[in-house]
């Protein structure tokens, strides 16, 4: 319970840091918060086994984390440095590591479903027993692509668990103005599939429903689909001044329901851990990211012309240099 608590405050004080680094100028491209969001990402990851796969969505650092990314990959990462998990080539949480069972977005908007019905099915040819779980939005659910991937892994009784999360926005759309449906766990029936809905900003109850459903679908019961209640209590990205937001409606989430609040007053409440323990985990995660942070930002930025390797596999294609009738 302590370690869940941990994961919660990294991931809040890494995306508060860069922030930070985005003010500075030396983040290239968007930031993304997962601000309100920070217990669905972290308690349906960490119910999973070492072995399981997932693919997050920009508001998923927390499940990141979980599956053994260390703070100074994303920092480098957001920085397009040298040193970072893609060498300068992507941005935000955009790479991956098969070996850690992370598959890195390629989209947001719905295509990363059949990505992981295809890695299921590959596991089911090689006898494996792993599970793998895709975050999704509420805006992309209405996409195509997350209709026929989750509709085969259907079909095939397939063990993938897609987390809706209901943050309210789809970028600056009302989910009430974008899909018919009151719950985004009605759509499930669609499939023929079991759905649950979850107080999103509840890690225990995160964590408690994926875990179930991990079990329902490593034992051949198939696909599930989990919607997790939450907000988002940031803009699309930094530069979203969020004007479309109700006046107060951000305020009461901050005050009255902020899942790492909730998680404190719970520990100390049950006896689980006391002010000062959750003060010593906080520091010596704080300790972590300026160790990570300071890292990052001596790395050097990558020469231009390695940009042109490993986007392909160079063993098969080679760099894409530009071509010779374009030079001068």
């Amino acid at each position: 319970m302590l370690e869940l608590y941990r994961y919660l405050k990294l991931t809040r004080l890494v995306e508060e840091r860069i922030v930070n680094l985005y003010r500075q100028s030396k983040v290239v491209g968007g930031v993304y918060r997962s601000l309100g969001q920070e217990a669905t990402a972290v308690g349906s990851a960490y119910a999973l086994r070492p072995e399981d796969f997932i693919t997050p969505i920009i508001r998923d650092l927390g499940a990141v984390f979980v599956k053994g990314i260390r703070p100074r990959e994303i920092f480098a990462q957001y920085m397009a440095k040298a040193w970072g998990p893609s060498g300068g080539r992507d941005l935000n949480i955009h790479f991956g590591f098969m070996e850690k069972g992370f598959i890195g977005p390629i989209s947001h908007l719905g295509d990363m479903i059949p990505v992981m019905t295809g890695i299921v099915l590959a596991a089911r040819m090689q006898k494996k027993k792993i599970v793998a779980l895709a975050y999704i939005g509420d805006g992309g659910m209405s996409t195509g692509a997350f209709y026929e991937g989750l509709n085969f892994a259907a079909v095939q009784r397939l063990p993938l668990i897609v987390i809706a999360e209901y943050n309210h926005y789809a970028y600056s759309t009302p989910t009430r103005l974008q899909t018919g449906v009151r719950d985004l766990a009605e759509k499930a029936a669609g499939y023929g599939i079991p759905a649950h809905i979850v107080d999103g900003n509840d890690v225990i109850a995160c964590y408690e429903v994926t875990r179930r459903a991990a079990e329902y679908a490593r034992r051949g019961g198939g696909a599930v689909l989990i919607e997790a209640k939450t907000y988002r209590r940031k803009g699309h990205a930094e530069h979203d001044d969020q004007r479309y937001v109700p006046a107060g409606e951000i305020e009461w989430w901050e005050q009255h329901n902020d899942p790492v609040d909730r998680y404190e007053r719970y520990l100390i409440e049950h006896s689980v851990a006391t002010k000062e323990k959750l003060e010593e985990i906080t520091a010596d995660a704080q300790r972590e990211i300026d160790e990570d942070c300071a890292w990052a930002e001596s790395s050097p930025m990558p020469e231009a012309e390695q940009a042109a390797y490993q986007v392909f596999d160079n063993s098969i294609v080679p760099p894409a240099f530009r071509p010779k009738v374009l030079e001068r």
